[in-house]
């Protein structure tokens, strides 16, 4: 399906990120604003100033989600303003307990909550309830292929995305007859710079600006779910299709050196 180009404001959290950054180039031209959301103000000023290259409109907001009674705030004050057609949730955080750990630590598995799922969740309903009284638009949550697997050196990370895949689910078909779209994405390993610093092999990487073009195509055809790159559905299947015995000492024999 041709791709549509009828968002004219657009938000994207994590835009200082690989993805996020990506994902806000890739929508950037002329007649298009773009609200980015990030921490890391050198690299969203950069993001911010190619996406105005091509003619979009941009405005930035440094914020930490772990603040969300903040984020939200911001959050329904902007769509107040100049109502969002688009929103790209991305923001996201990764970890892997050290090879010397039993277990995570307990403040990282709090954090990874709140950041990869309360945050985008709670970001999601309130976008969707003002969308739902406009009867239009689209929210995209970015999950994680490793949702699917229980990982032992990264419990609260699978564990995160698992929640927010579920939450995802249950959203789009709240907001179905409501005008509402919501996808949700399910990536493999991304070549990114906070990607880099995950310890381990990376099979199957992908490319940020080739994941965000996947992304636009899958919102513009209305896909519920996509997950890529494609072998990742069949580990998925296989996940839930081998015997526990068979698939524990699987993921046991994943875990990073």
């Amino acid at each position: 399906m041709t791709e549509s180009f009828t968002h004219n404001r657009i938000l994207v959290t994590g835009a200082s990120g690989g993805l996020g950054g990506a994902l806000a180039q890739h929508y950037a031209r002329k007649n298009v604003t773009l609200s980015l959301w990030g921490r890391d103000r050198a690299r969203l000023e950069a993001v911010a100033e190619r996406c105005r290259s091509v003619g979009a409109q941009v405005d930035i907001r440094m914020l930490d989600l772990t603040d969300l009674p903040a984020a939200l705030a911001a959050l329904e004050d902007e769509d107040a303003k100049q109502p969002f057609d688009l929103a790209l949730l991305v923001a996201g955080r990764g970890d892997v307990k050290r090879a010397d750990e039993q277990v995570e630590d307990a403040e990282i598995v709090a954090r990874l909550a709140a950041i990869n799922f309360a945050a985008p969740a709670a970001m999601a309903a309130l976008l969707g309830r003002r969308m739902a009284a406009r009867r239009h638009g689209r929210i995209v949550l970015i999950g994680s292929a490793a949702a699917f697997h229980s990982l032992p050196f990264a419990a609260a990370y699978s564990g995160s995305k698992a929640g927010l895949a579920r939450f995802a689910d249950a959203l789009r078909l709240g907001l179905r007859e409501h005008g509402v779209q919501v996808t949700l994405v399910s990536p493999g390993f991304i070549d990114t710079a906070t990607g880099r610093k995950v310890p381990g092999p990376k099979p199957m990487l992908m490319a940020p600006d080739a994941v965000a073009a996947r992304i636009a195509r899958a919102v513009a055809a209305g896909t519920a779910h996509i997950v890529l790159p494609w072998p990742f559905v069949a580990l998925r299947w296989l996940d839930r299709l081998l015997p526990a015995l068979l698939r524990d000492r699987l993921l046991l024999a994943l875990s990073p050196p």
